[in-house]
């Protein structure tokens, strides 16, 4: 199954149905704080109820985090940086966004640009990552693909049920990695190799099958 066929296959359908609300940065800065969280992709307000994350999709950013930080420091200064946690962006494509990206990967000049008290980035990272929550929907994972895209970034999907990582490129066709092969990232990862069986966290239902069978 292709990359695309994997992410047809989420819920497509919206549960408010209703038209979504058009904002500036400026205005989506402005609103009052409401308990949600919300991203402003390409102009469009995007609101979620504030959810505990699981350990399972925390523990799938935190592998990736090691070994993109590990990769990293075998790189020549000056580095960029690895960040996790839904750091900020705000991205200028046709229609402003700002968004928080799971995990993400920032070039230098990024870096060197942003000021020492600025909290989000004024610009796109060189890879964004986002790992699959089962509450994600098509609509707002495809949008969030698209915005990176336009704006010249390599986009990670990570599906820790399915143990895929999907790659998105600008004008390339969509790469799919599976929990049997070792993912690559060339050239914006330049000599990065991991394991995929590494990255994502299995599904409850397999861990705890791992664990009654004991340690391999």
């Amino acid at each position: 199954m292709s990359a695309a066929q994997i992410l047809l296959a989420r819920e497509t359908v919206d549960p408010d149905d209703e038209p979504r609300r058009e904002l500036t940065v400026a205005e989506f800065l402005a609103l009052p704080e409401n308990g949600a969280s919300r991203e402003l992709i390409q102009g469009v307000l995007w609101e979620h109820e504030m959810t505990v994350r699981n350990r399972f999709h925390s523990r799938s950013e935190s592998r990736i985090v090691r070994f993109l930080g590990n990769w990293l420091d075998t790189l020549p200064s000056p580095r960029g940086e690895i960040l996790s946690g839904e750091a900020g962006f705000h991205l200028s494509g046709k229609k402003d966004s700002l968004v928080g990206i799971d995990v993400a990967y920032v070039s230098p000049e990024l870096l060197a640009a942003t000021g020492p008290k600025q909290k989000i980035f004024d610009g796109p990272p060189v890879l964004a990552i986002e790992v699959m929550s089962p509450s994600d929907q098509h609509e707002y994972v495809v949008r969030k693909i698209g915005v990176y895209l336009e704006v010249g970034a390599t986009v990670w999907i990570v599906d820790p049920d399915l143990r895929t990582i999907s790659i998105f490129r600008p004008g390339r066709p969509a790469e799919l990695f599976n929990e049997e092969q070792e993912l690559t990232c060339e050239p914006e990862l330049p000599g990065f190799r991991v394991a995929v069986a590494r990255l994502p966290t299995p599904p409850s239902s397999r861990t705890s099958a791992a664990n009654a069978a004991g340690p391999s």
